[in-house]
């Protein structure tokens, strides 16, 4: 995928996000870090909850209100992504363009690199007279009997 609209860089690395935060003026405060370091450790995506218990659990001391404003922070800047669901908002480390494969037997998110073909990106501008710069695809189905790739 192609983002021809944007300039900025993916974060390919909590570095990376971490020198982003500075880069905007945000304060890499002790909570913001915990949140990020997190995130790239765990490598999936995960609701607020899931982030205040998983870093309470490693006795790294958060609130709720905190959790819940340093994701909002952090997701507005586009340092994190956060995906709205039914069921309330999964936070994840990857936050340029990517699609999803979404296991609705584990309920688990991958996060995949995939790009169409210009012959379909152009179908698609032809069809509705507008110039597409990015795109995100959600693909849902059910984990293949014997395959290891979702544990």
């Amino acid at each position: 995928m192609t983002n021809q609209g944007g300039t900025t860089q993916p974060l390919r690395s909590l570095e990376d996000a971490l020198d982003r935060c500075q880069t905007l003026g945000m304060r890499v405060s002790r909570q913001r870090r915990y949140i990020l370091e997190l995130l790239w450790k765990a490598q999936e995506h995960l609701s607020a909850r899931e982030i205040y218990d998983r870093l309470n659990l490693e006795g790294k001391e958060i609130g709720h209100t905190s959790v819940y404003q340093n994701l909002e922070a952090l997701s507005s800047q586009g340092i994190i992504e956060c995906l709205e669901r039914c069921d309330g908002r999964l936070y994840g480390n990857i936050s340029h363009s990517h699609s999803h494969v979404n296991c609705l037997d584990t309920q688990q998110i991958l996060d995949i690199q995939i790009e169409l073909p210009p012959e379909i990106i152009q179908q698609i501008e032809m069809q509705t007279g507008i110039k597409i710069t990015d795109y995100r695809i959600d693909f849902y189905g059910y984990k293949q009997p014997n395959s290891s790739k979702l544990n």
